[in-house]
């Protein structure tokens, strides 16, 4: 019996390469996880009006994990689901109805980028849950969103036990200052960014090393983030990736260094 879509259908905006920076993110801290999957299968959760940025997905995981990669679009709208059809390549890339229970699929990846954000933060453990569960042995959720140009974001990775980390990332050439990344946090935490909550402190850290790394700044904003990164990890923070990710504009740290109090 086909299990009926779990979830609301989102706004369902989109752009070309909007999520390019969570999908390279995904190829690099991922691919290893993908390569060892019995079945290569991705889903991508609520890809919106246009199935632009499941194309790209797909693609990107063929040239940088596996060529033989499957990747299923869901959406609740089967109108989104019929005019995703032009699309489509089976069985390399299809589209389906479904929502947080990935219509009984068992996928080794799922990407829901931009859904949560539309719904109540008490409603995100239930669908991380919901989600997590439909996982095949070993499998990832990569939940999270972005600014409308994918120019900021902020994702979580889960497993079957729950949260594993928090990600931030931005085009580091637009960005005034850490502090605007608050804006693009996953729903578990963007109401989190008050005083006494561990979020708080961190994006408090990152603005307040910004501002102490301004004597980099004439080397370009890559050496000033650098070394914003570099000075957090100094003051004891937690962090899970190297400089080589840091100068892509990104900084990892552990789910219980930002996980609500």
């Amino acid at each position: 019996m086909t299990q009926r879509p779990q979830g609301v259908v989102t706004r369902g905006t989109t752009n070309p390469n909007r999520l390019r920076r969570v999908d390279n993110w995904i190829v690099a801290t991922c691919g290893d996880r993908l390569r060892s999957a019995a079945d290569p299968l991705v889903v991508d959760l609520g890809y919106g009006a246009a199935p632009v940025t499941a194309v790209e997905l797909r693609a990107r995981l063929a040239a940088g994990v596996r060529s033989d990669v499957r990747l299923v679009g869901l959406e609740i709208d089967p109108a989104r689901v019929a005019a995703a059809a032009p699309a489509a390549d089976p069985p390399r890339l299809t589209f389906a109805r479904g929502g947080f229970e990935l219509a009984g699929l068992r996928p080794a990846l799922v990407r829901a980028f931009n859904v949560l954000r539309q719904y109540d933060e008490r409603d995100v453990a239930a669908a991380w849950r919901t989600m997590t569960a439909a996982l095949a042995p070993g499998g990832l959720l990569v939940e999270g969103t972005c600014d409308e140009l994918g120019r900021l974001g902020g994702w979580v990775l889960l497993d079957a036990d729950g949260p594993r980390s928090l990600t931030l990332a931005a085009r580091l050439g637009t960005l005034d200052t850490p502090a605007t990344l608050a804006e693009r946090l996953p729903k578990a935490l963007i109401h989190r960014n008050v005083p006494g909550e561990r979020v708080h402190d961190l994006l408090r850290a990152l603005d307040d090393g910004w501002r102490a790394a301004a004597a980099y700044a004439p080397f370009g904003p890559r050496q000033r983030w650098t070394r914003t990164v570099a000075g957090l990890r100094e003051a004891g923070w937690p962090l899970l990736d190297r400089p080589r990710r840091w100068r892509l504009g990104e900084l990892t740290v552990p789910w219980s260094a930002v996980a609500p109090r």
